[in-house]
């Protein structure tokens, strides 16, 4: 008789390829929004898979094959290039640990625990920091826009070209039954 060997991986409850396509998508949603919430097994599923992904995006700035390994674990290509474009040089001082899970309490239908999945470093991104002033002379023209008096001919074209067009070239409602339209 063999010794049963624990699995390494969650489980959660469904088959393989399903239970792979569940934890991309998480992984490929906290990429993308930094936090997620979801249940505590998931939650630490979908942490240790990226892990492994910020691993591989943080060696692949000289690599193309690391890069392409990042892009086939995540379900879109914005969500590989934000984590090797952006995240990977932020997190290029930290050696793991890149993700943290907090307990948030209980959900109401079922009971289950629920956790939020975090990057433990904060992700400050150069290009979002900034932030566009309007311009003066940008500020005046809406001005004089909204103090001109508005037309009323666009509304009357609209009615006379209703108007000259036969009626033959006005479609009637389609008919909806059980049969449908006849």
């Amino acid at each position: 008789m063999s010794a049963k060997t624990k699995s390494k991986s969650h489980k959660l409850g469904r088959p393989r390829d399903q239970r792979r396509a569940l934890i991309k998508s998480l992984a490929d949603s906290l990429i993308l929004d930094e936090s997620i919430e979801t249940t505590l097994p998931k939650a630490k599923a979908v942490a240790r898979y990226t892990e492994k992904l910020v691993g591989k995006a943080k060696k692949s700035q000289d690599s193309l094959h690391r890069r392409r390994q990042v892009i086939a674990g995540l379900n879109t290509l914005e969500a590989a290039h934000k984590l090797v474009d952006e995240i990977a040089p932020v997190l290029s001082g930290r050696n793991s640990g890149y993700f943290r899970v907090e307990r948030l309490g209980y959900r109401q239908g079922d009971n289950a625990q629920l956790a939020k999945v975090s990057f433990v470093d904060e992700l400050k991104h150069p290009n979002n920091t900034k932030t566009e002033k309007p311009t003066k002379s940008a500020t005046t023209e809406d001005k004089k826009t909204a103090d001109e008096p508005k037309t009323a001919a666009a509304p009357k074209a609209k009615v006379q070209s209703a108007k000259s067009q036969p009626k033959s070239a006005v479609q009637a409602p389609k008919r909806s039954g059980v049969r449908g339209n006849r």
